[in-house]
C-alpha cells in the first residue's frame, strides 16, 4: 500500500510538472508612449510616434567628423543615433489641440505610432479638436492622414501660409537638394486628402491661431517654420518644432546645421536667437527631437547651451 501511495504520488507531482505553463517572455514593446505635465490650467500631453535612427555623420553640417564624435560621446551616442519623434495635447478641459503629427505611414515601423498613444492617453483622433503643424516635413505632417484619408476626421489642420505655398508646389523643387526633394511627393500625398476635406486652414505668422496659443516665425529650417508659444496661469510653454535636431551637438553649439535645413544659414540664426530668449526667459520648451517626453528648460553653458530635462512627475492633481 505504501508502495502504491508513493507511486501516485509521484505521479501526481509529474502532471502538475507538465501542467505548468512555460513562462512566456514580455512582448518587445514599450509602455503607451505618453506623459503629462500641468502648465497653469492646461494639461500637456506629450506623445511618442516613435524613433528613427539618423545618420548625424552624414546629416550635421559645419562641425569636423572628430568633434562631431566627440560631441555625440559626451551623451555616450554614437554617430549613428536612434532619436525621438514627440507631439503634443494641449488639453484645456473643452478644446483639444494637437502640436504635430509625426510620421504617419511615411516612416514604417521607425514612427506611425501617434494614433495607438493618444487612444492609450485618453486622446482618440477623433476627439482632437485641431491640429497645429509646426512645419511641413515628414516626421511632423506625415501623420496628418494615414492610407489617403484625413486621420484626425473632426480636426481642423494649421499650418503657415509659407510653407504650404512652397511644400505644394513641385515648381520649387529646384531650391532644395536632392536629399529633400521627396518633401513635395509626400506633402501632396498627405496633405492633399485634408486640403480635399475642407480641413486645411492657413495662417500667417506672426498669429493668434487659439486664444493663448500664439505662432512665431522659426524660418530656416523651412520657409514657414513656426513654434507655438501657450501661456495660462503665467507659466509659459514653447513648442519649438525643429528647432534642435541633435542635442549633444547642437546645444553646445548651435551653429551646427543640419541638411534637412532649407536655408541652413538662416536656420543657424533662428536657432541662436531662439536658445538664447528660452535660456533668458527660463520657460518650458517642449521639444519634437530631444529624447521623449521632451519636455526641459534651455540653460547657458560656456559658449553654447544646455537642456535640463523635466523632472519626473506623478503628482498632476493639485
Amino acid at each position: 500500500m505504501k508502495l502504491l501511495l508513493t507511486l501516485v504520488t509521484s505521479l501526481v507531482l509529474s502532471v502538475n510538472a507538465l501542467a505548468t505553463p512555460i513562462p512566456v517572455p514580455p512582448p518587445d514593446t514599450q509602455a503607451p508612449g505618453y506623459y503629462r505635465m500641468i502648465l497653469g490650467k492646461l494639461r500637456i500631453t506629450a506623445v511618442s510616434d516613435g524613433t528613427v535612427t539618423i545618420p548625424l555623420d552624414k546629416l550635421l553640417t559645419h562641425i569636423p567628423a572628430d568633434k562631431l564624435r566627440q560631441q555625440l560621446a559626451k551623451d555616450s551616442l554614437t554617430p549613428h543615433t536612434e532619436t525621438s519623434i514627440n507631439a503634443f495635447v494641449i488639453d484645456n478641459g473643452q478644446q483639444r489641440v494637437l502640436v504635430d503629427a509625426g510620421a504617419g505611414d511615411l516612416f514604417g515601423n521607425n514612427g506611425g505610432q501617434l494614433l495607438e498613444n493618444l487612444a492609450a492617453a485618453g486622446y482618440p483622433a477623433e476627439t482632437i479638436d485641431a491640429v497645429l503643424l509646426t512645419h511641413i516635413h515628414a516626421d511632423h505632417s506625415g501623420g496628418i492622414s494615414r492610407q489617403g484619408k484625413p486621420a484626425f476626421p473632426n480636426a481642423q489642420v494649421f499650418v503657415e501660409q509659407k510653407d504650404a505655398d512652397f511644400w505644394l508646389n513641385p515648381a520649387n523643387a529646384s531650391q532644395v537638394e536632392d536629399s529633400q526633394k521627396h518633401t513635395f511627393v509626400e506633402s501632396e500625398q498627405t496633405i492633399r486628402p485634408v486640403i480635399n476635406a475642407g480641413q486645411l486652414k492657413t495662417f500667417i505668422a506672426p498669429a493668434t491661431v487659439f486664444a493663448g496659443i500664439t505662432a512665431t516665425s522659426t524660418a530656416g529650417h523651412t520657409p514657414g517654420s513656426v513654434m507655438y508659444t501657450v501661456e495660462s496661469e503665467g507659466q509659459t510653454l514653447v513648442l519649438w518644432g525643429d528647432i534642435i535636431h541633435a542635442k549633444a551637438v547642437q546645444m553646445p553649439d548651435p551653429h551646427v546645421a543640419i541638411h534637412f535645413d532649407v536655408d541652413q544659414q538662416q536656420a543657424v540664426k533662428t536657432r541662436e536667437r531662439v536658445l538664447k530668449h528660452a535660456a533668458q526667459g527660463g520657460y518650458w520648451v517642449a521639444a519634437a527631437h530631444i529624447s521623449f517626453p521632451g519636455l526641459g528648460h534651455v540653460k547657458s553653458d560656456s559658449k553654447g547651451y544646455r537642456w535640463v530635462a523635466a523632472n519626473y512627475t506623478t503628482q498632476l492633481a493639485p
